[in-house]
């Protein structure tokens, strides 16, 4: 890997974006966030703290967007030679070290998300022999998470450290799943390897993202859960503009962010930035560049983000500053800027179509 420097500068003037982030400031987050990586290529929350594959992958985009392309493949290598004989990961690893495993529940979605970062790196890079090394871990990524896949299309939320399946469903994390899908039919389709199995698991999933929420948990106090169908493309035209009116007023707090969780007086980075990805991918730009501009009073002398503010007590909660929240802001500043590789995986006419689901 190479270190950041002041060329890095240059390849940062396209995460400039007035009112939110000045191409300085989009280095001085880069710099953080890559001072975070381990030699090895790991990248935790913060040194010291557990590296989860979902929010290593999310990072690891954002180095992308950023141009630190070495950095970004060094954090898919490490997924590649840890990932475990089933084709899953561990849901932690106290500060990225992979002999030192906190959480041994394998979760679905942070298994799958690998597919996501795998081609936008590819298209991010044009990088043959990438997509060739990485083609095995995701094909194992996905035949592991499909083995949890429901008789209705969802997906079962983990294994548990004995291997016990646990089949109740998250939507925040089908959703995620279902873009994650849909990112490995296209990188399966580039190198003329069809997978009609996997086009038909992602066509159930989406119905049942779209059409039947009874098939999740009830999460509709979290964010996530009202804009992730949304932000993964599952979910777009006149449905996904009137999801985003029905939860406007109850999750967004106007100059602040946008809450975790209803009706707790906290605000969050990660969720804030991403539902301005979600704005950006169905055309509500001022909306989105208006979110990342309110949770500038998050940003901290290093160029991170505080995870949270907790707007009741006027208190930065809890006192940790992420990778994951600044790669989120990164990667909403890099598609509302523009950039190929970003706009791409988050937009849905860029991705190949699921079959369509043959349940009702």
């Amino acid at each position: 890997m190479t270190s950041p420097s002041r060329g890095q500068g240059r390849r940062t003037e396209r995460l400039e974006l007035p009112g939110v982030l000045t191409a300085e400031q989009a280095r001085r987050t880069v710099a953080a966030m890559a001072a975070a990586q381990r030699s090895d290529g790991a990248i935790p929350w913060f040194r010291g703290h557990h590296l989860d594959p979902w929010d290593h992958t999310e990072t690891a985009m954002a180095l992308d967007a950023a141009g630190e392309h070495d950095r970004a493949a060094a954090a898919y290598d490490w997924l590649a030679r840890h990932q475990n004989p089933d084709g899953s990961w561990y849901a932690a690893y106290h500060d990225g070290s992979a002999d030192q495993p906190t959480d041994l529940g394998r979760e679905s979605n942070f298994c799958a998300y690998v597919a996501v970062g795998a081609w936008h790196h590819y298209l991010a890079t044009g990088d043959e022999a990438f997509a060739e090394r990485i083609w095995p871990t995701v094909h194992a990524a996905v035949e592991y998470v499909l083995a949890l896949q429901q008789p209705g299309g969802q997906i079962g939320w983990k294994r548990e450290a004995d291997g016990t399946a646990v089949n109740d469903a998250l939507l925040t994390g089908s959703s995620s799943i279902h873009q994650a899908l849909r990112c490995a039919l296209a990188l399966a389709e580039h190198r003329r390897e069809p997978q009609p199995d996997w086009e038909l698991s992602a066509g159930l999933l989406g119905h049942a993202v779209r059409r039947h929420p009874e098939r999740f948990l009830d999460k509709s106090r979290y964010s996530m859960d009202w804009y992730y169908p949304v932000l993964t493309g599952t979910l777009r035209g006149p449905a996904a503009l009137a999801r985003i009116d029905a939860g406007w007023s109850r999750f967004v707090v106007p100059g602040l962010g946008v809450r975790c969780v209803d009706p707790n007086p906290w605000v969050t980075g990660g969720e804030s930035a991403e539902l301005a990805l979600a704005l950006w991918a169905v055309g509500r730009t001022d909306d989105a560049v208006r979110v990342l501009a309110d949770i500038q009073h998050l940003r901290a002398e290093d160029g991170l983000y505080w995870t949270g503010y907790v707007f009741a007590d006027r208190a930065v909660w809890p006192v940790e500053r992420t990778t994951w929240t600044a790669a989120a802001l990164l990667l909403a500043v890099a598609a509302l800027g523009g950039e190929p590789a970003t706009t791409a995986v988050f937009a849905a006419d860029a991705l190949p179509t699921a079959l369509p689901s043959p349940c009702c």
